[in-house]
């Protein structure tokens, strides 16, 4: 799979940003992909890669282009426990900066980029996110309904912005947790927010993974998990997107 480096245009600056998408000069369904706070790194070009192999052209942004381009911090080779609070101490500023103001303004600008581009078919686009990059999803499915079908998101604080957010949506819905993300209680409760708004969606706990399965490069990696990830990820985007 091809991938561009890309910058692109917000409120604030030039967000740098790469796209995988398949080869030979047709046009795709478009795909929106939030990296987790790590940010964008080698798991994520295979990840994408991975999804534009399916298909889609798969857009990812430097969530935190305000402090520099990506890496915005240094990272091992392998996030593991040992430096993880460390990577972490320093990355949780950018994370708390990185308000639903600036989410949603640089929404914006990611789908306004997305839509536009040669290799993106006409008919809506999904988009996906993996830890706090799930509530930027969810943020964007909701601020704009009119062009987003579908939003999956994975082992993100999806509920932190409430009820408010879930009467905006008009996507269907997959959110994959990881045991722990969330205690019975308020899994419940999302799953009843989510049914009073009258969201399309499927909610799951993944069994026998934490927090951040999805990413091969970290302890909390779950080969099972990802594959369930992807089990789910895929028919969303099928069921949901115009082919072009």
């Amino acid at each position: 799979m091809p991938i561009k480096t890309l910058q692109i245009p917000t409120a604030d600056g030039q967000a740098d940003a790469f796209a995988a998408f398949p080869d030979g000069g047709e046009r795709h369904p478009g795909v929106l992909m939030y990296a987790d706070g790590f940010g964008i790194r080698p798991v994520l070009r295979e990840m994408a890669r991975e999804l534009a192999g399916h298909g889609y052209y798969v857009l990812v942004p430097n969530l935190f282009y305000r402090q520099g381009p990506a890496p915005v911090i240094e990272l091992p080779e392998h996030i593991g426990q040992e430096v993880r609070p460390k990577v972490m101490a320093r990355l949780m500023p950018l994370i708390e900066a990185h308000t639903s103001e600036r989410v949603l303004s640089d929404a914006d600008a990611y789908l306004s980029f997305l839509t536009t581009q040669p290799e993106v078919g006409a008919g809506p686009v999904a988009v996906t996110g993996y830890c706090i990059g799930g509530l930027c999803a969810m943020r964007t499915a909701a601020a704009h309904p009119d062009q987003v079908a579908a939003v999956a998101a994975f082992h993100g604080p999806v509920g932190a912005d409430g009820s408010d957010l879930f009467s905006k949506l008009t996507a269907q819905v997959h959110l994959g947790h990881a045991e722990g993300d969330m205690t019975p209680e308020a899994l419940g409760e999302l799953d009843q927010a989510l049914d009073a708004a009258g969201v399309g969606y499927t909610s799951e706990v993944y069994p026998g993974t934490i927090h951040g399965f999805t990413m091969s490069d970290t302890d909390a990696f779950s080969a099972p998990g990802l594959k369930r990830h992807w089990d789910r990820l895929l028919p969303l985007l099928d069921r949901t997107l115009t082919n072009c």
